[in-house]
């Protein structure tokens, strides 16, 4: 006998409002500092990689530790917001990949559970029309 019913558990009427009342919130807190990018602004400034990130890193900590060696040219107000705007970002966004992934894998057990039960009724049918029930008179 297949699995059936992987995933019992079930959004209540309350808690999906109450999740959509939340990701509004979050929309309507963060829809002022949104960037639309075009593609070849994405192509341009791109991401940083992991060997850049530690060049930044240790830029700061040089900063914050020998501020006399860093250079003038350089807004360091700026670059601090930069950094902190980037590392909070970067947690929203491990946060909401979390919640996200977790959707996803709901999503593929309901998905899986309902496809397990069309294919279950599309049995039924089939085996109900070979029956003489199923014949015209």
């Amino acid at each position: 006998m297949p699995f059936d019913n992987l995933n019992n558990v079930h959004f209540l009427p309350a808690e999906k409002t109450a999740a959509l009342d939340a990701i509004t919130a979050l929309e309507t807190a963060l829809a002022a500092k949104f960037r639309n990018l075009s593609a070849e602004e994405r192509k341009r400034y791109g991401s940083i990689n992991e060997q850049n990130k530690l060049i930044v890193n240790k830029v700061l900590d040089y900063r914050n530790n020998q501020p006399a060696l860093s250079s003038a040219d350089v807004d360091w107000a700026e670059f601090q917001n930069d950094f902190d705007s980037r590392t909070f970002i970067q947690a929203t966004i491990s946060r909401l990949q979390n919640i996200i992934d977790g959707l996803n894998n709901n999503k593929i057990l309901h998905d899986y559970d309902n496809y397990q039960a069309a294919l279950t009724d599309y049995s039924y049918s089939q085996y109900k029309a070979s029956t003489k029930a199923a014949l015209p008179i």
